[in-house]
């Protein structure tokens, strides 16, 4: 075993070094043909028709948003589980978001909950895939047909995900995936924009760029400093290559935790995965009653879990900041009471999940009469 097992952690090696070795080498460390080229591995994986890298997930979301006209004085309706970047995205725009409750099973968006924050004011809905799994997007397309308002897809954590063989991200207007540190694969940081509307993505382009269609010093519209990197592209193109294999490798942890772990006390059960999503498993995560005692136990066994998202409807920043939906947070306040994250790294061995696994199995042997109430 290992000192410590982390709970996730990127595979980064030799082939990312000489990548960036080119990038140092060729003097062109800012956007040039290797942003280009990352761009186009990410129309080729998703299906979209144009690519935009942008410096970060949060900076992406931003453009989004700013693209679809969307500012002061409008709303977007975000679930109340996901990371924060979601909510102040919209923030950042200069629009209010309107924190909605979550699905009892896949602790993405609830539309019926949904429907009741919907107003004159609503100008779009975003849907956060939520731990490498997708949202209903069948109803999300409905959704937003009935009330005419746009989708921005937060795919962040959905890099390789798919609803009914279609890659999350292009089902609305505009989708969103993040590169940073501990994501399926990653660029350090960096977000990408992906779209099949050609003005919605040189908007993007305009916003992340100074406001130029092109590089120079005419600048016809307002935009920001959002621009990519050579390095970021660098070690972006080396991860995509490595995709596959470390998709199969998230398969296999998953499926090995199930053969041990699924059924195996009422009070650690699998989080549910839609039989419409094909996912990445980009965490592994399960259901505990009592997750601070669990944790506790791994980090004594020098095993590192994570829990799920603090709730937005919690968060000490938006005291005045977001609108809130009437009623409850009962769904996403049960969710991170008992939400937890295994090991899932493409690093982790078969030995140390194995270890994982023994302690999870003791853990619950000390826990499993109290669950069961005996």
């Amino acid at each position: 075993m290992t000192d410590f097992i982390l709970q996730i952690e990127p595979w980064i090696d030799s082939a990312e070094l000489d990548e960036l070795k080119k990038v140092v080498d060729s003097t062109f460390v800012v956007e040039h043909d290797l942003t280009k080229e990352f761009e186009q591995r990410i129309c080729d994986l998703t299906g979209s028709k144009y690519a935009v890298a942008i410096t970060n997930g949060t900076a992406a979301l931003y453009c989004c948003i700013k693209a679809l006209g969307i500012g002061p004085g409008d709303e977007v309706i975000v679930p109340n589980i996901t990371f924060i970047a979601s909510a102040n995205a919209v923030l950042m725009a200069g629009a209010k978001p309107v924190i909605c409750e979550v699905d009892d099973k896949t602790f993405c968006i609830d539309l019926k909950k949904a429907e009741k924050c919907i107003n004159k004011k609503t100008k779009a809905i975003m849907p956060v895939h939520l731990y490498g799994q997708s949202c209903d997007m069948t109803a999300l397309k409905k959704f937003v047909k009935k009330h005419k308002i746009h989708m921005i897809e937060d795919a962040a954590q959905g890099v390789g995900v798919l609803y009914k063989d279609k890659h999350v991200g292009t089902f609305g207007d505009l989708g969103v995936l993040s590169f940073y540190g501990n994501k399926t694969i990653t660029c350090g940081e960096g977000g990408v924009i992906i779209t099949d509307d050609e003005e919605l993505r040189n908007e993007c382009y305009r916003l992340k760029n100074h406001g130029r269609d092109k590089k120079g010093f005419l600048h016809p519209y307002i935009g920001f400093n959002f621009c990519f990197t050579e390095m970021q592209a660098a070690i972006g193109v080396s991860q995509m290559k490595k995709l596959p294999f470390i998709l199969e490798k998230k398969k296999s942890i998953y499926d090995l935790y199930q053969e041990h772990l699924h059924g195996i006390s009422d009070c650690f059960e699998s989080a549910y995965i839609s039989p419409n999503c094909t996912p990445v498993h980009w965490f592994t995560s399960f259901l505990t009653s009592h997750k601070k005692e669990f944790m506790n136990y791994m980090t004594e066994n020098k095993i590192q879990t994570r829990e799920f998202f603090y709730p937005l409807h919690m968060q000490p920043c938006y005291n005045g900041e977001v609108k809130f939906m009437r009623g409850k947070y009962r769904v996403s306040e049960d969710a991170y009471e008992r939400g937890i994250s295994l090991p899932s790294s493409y690093s982790l061995t078969k030995k140390d999940q194995m270890y994982v696994i023994n302690k999870i199995e003791q853990f619950i042997s000390m826990k499993d009469s109290l669950c069961n109430g005996n």
